[in-house]
């Protein structure tokens, strides 16, 4: 009964994070469709610079906390409520103290990134820091409970507000600043609209054996965050001192933009997936069929996807980005291909990692990680951007094969069935993009892409249904939903 109790909450809860992450997704691109015809890749660069020290902070006003409230089990919800609490003051002191910080050394931290002179930009920014310390605790406490609904509501507000607050903005000539006052805007919203709707209410209330027994938990846990910071910023901090910030705009507003295309996938079912393997953590069979399910429902969508936008980046590049940014195609294609090939082999072990209570293997993995990475894109900077682009992006499988090494030492995951399970995928996206260079050999003009996207779509599906154990999930799939449309039409009737 238990089990099919958080059966059904998984559901449920990846139903409306998948419909919060398609509206949000949908909308996102539009916003920056536009913002990027308004503002210079110059603009774009300095904001890049701002967001990675912001993101940077970030980390240690959260230090961790909501990871453990989803993760730990709790003996009631007054104990729970208790964490939140000291979770929370903590979360508010220590923002208030990096932001002073940020204030005091601004133009310091300003000259360390290769921005000298945005000092006053990069204080103001850090504003942020005291607003998600509102917001952090209760997107915990909502995660947790699987109740994905109220996040709904918030991202459809937060999603609404760059064309009240960012694009205009723009259009009245405020660069870099459109784009700073509206993440501000959002921070604020989402702080307001979690705070009232929330059970819990922060309180004065605080315990230092609680933050103690937190701690042994959440130390790791940032430390975790902060290696998978470096190793999604190096890149950005390595350009942004060695080439110039029209450079930096190009690369981060191209990998921005494929990240936002494939977190249209998988960034409704992690929030989730995370949840539902810490009430798994305990039952091995139980816990990796969850993982293996959910890693092949995302493969089905992810490598089509990347292949099919490594093959026609021209067309994507023009599409969300404009004739302006046509250097942008070559970084789009290769981000693409390699984040597909990254999200379904290694994207979900940090969260095994957290849900099994073990943040060590996780910051392991960035640190071997780490240690080629940052060599690499330091040396490929050398000889100019495109070396960089494509170093950056291919040296990722290396941090594939770490991961998967430490989840068969370390958690004692069966890798062999990670390889077996998208195997079907994987073949019909490559017979899938086979196919989609022979039809681009016809011709290069809009209108046939658009008829060989089809038709490569079409195709993929056709492969797919081959493989027996595809064909069973997709015709129980067609029969469920026959089910239901006949029980709707039966008790209409």
């Amino acid at each position: 009964m238990k089990e099919e109790n958080l059966k059904n909450k998984f559901v449920n809860a990846t139903k409306w994070s998948t419909v919060t992450e398609i509206a949000a997704k949908l909308v996102s691109p539009v916003t920056n469709m536009i913002l990027v015809r308004i503002i210079s890749p110059e603009a774009f660069g300095v904001v890049a610079t701002v967001t990675m020290i912001m993101s940077f902070a970030d980390m240690f006003t959260d230090a961790g906390f909501q990871k453990y409230l989803v993760q730990h089990e709790f003996e009631d919800e007054n104990e729970k409520y208790k964490n939140a609490n000291v979770a929370f003051w903590t979360n508010f002191g220590i923002s208030i103290f990096l932001w002073l910080i940020s204030i005091v050394f601004r133009e310091q931290i300003a000259v360390s990134v290769g921005n000298p002179g945005l000092g006053n930009v990069i204080a103001i920014a850090c504003v942020q820091l005291l607003l998600t310390s509102f917001s952090s605790i209760q997107m915990a406490l909502y995660r947790r409970d699987f109740d994905f609904k109220t996040l709904f509501l918030v991202r459809m507000v937060a999603v609404c507000i760059p064309f009240a607050v960012t694009i205009p903005l723009a259009l009245l000539g405020l660069s870099y600043w459109s784009l700073i006052i509206g993440t501000i805007v959002m921070q604020f919203s989402n702080a307001i609209i979690l705070t009232i709707k929330s059970k819990w209410k922060p309180h004065l209330f605080y315990k230092i054996e609680i933050l103690k027994e937190m701690l042994s938990f959440s130390i790791w846990s940032l430390v975790e965050a902060i290696s998978i910071w470096f190793t999604a910023w190096a890149d950005v901090f390595i350009m942004g001192t060695a080439l110039s910030q029209y450079y930096l705009g190009i690369y981060k507003t191209s990998t921005t933009m494929v990240n936002a295309l494939m977190s249209l996938i998988t960034a409704s079912i992690v929030p989730v997936l995370f949840s539902a393997l810490s009430r798994l953590q305990d039952d091995d069979e139980k816990f990796k069929n969850m993982y293996l399910n959910t890693q092949r429902l995302v493969s089905v969508f992810v490598f089509p996807l990347g292949i099919g936008i490594y093959l026609y980046s021209d067309l994507a590049t023009r599409i969300m980005l404009g004739s302006k940014w046509s250097e942008a195609s070559g970084v789009i294609g290769v981000w693409a291909l390699t984040s597909a090939i990254t999200i379904v082999l290694s994207h979900f072990n940090s969260e095994v990692y957290r849900a099994k209570g073990k943040p060590k293997l996780s910051f392991l993995s960035q640190v071997l990680h780490l240690v080629v990475l940052v060599p690499v894109c330091i040396v490929s900077s050398k000889y100019g951007f495109w070396p960089l682009v494509y170093s950056r992006a291919w040296i990722r499988m290396e941090g594939i094969l770490v991961g998967l090494i430490i989840m068969k030492v370390g958690i004692g995951f069966p890798v062999r069935e990670i390889f077996k399970n998208v195997m079907p995928t994987a073949i019909s996206a490559i017979a899938m993009g086979g196919l989609g260079y022979l039809l681009q050999q016809i011709s290069k003009g809009i209108l046939w892409s658009f008829v060989s996207i089809i038709i490569c779509s079409l195709f993929y599906f056709g492969v797919l249904y081959l493989f027996p154990s595809m064909r069973r999930k997709m015709n129980g799939i067609v029969k469920k939903i026959d089910k239901r449309l006949f029980k709707g039409k039966y008790i209409s009737e």
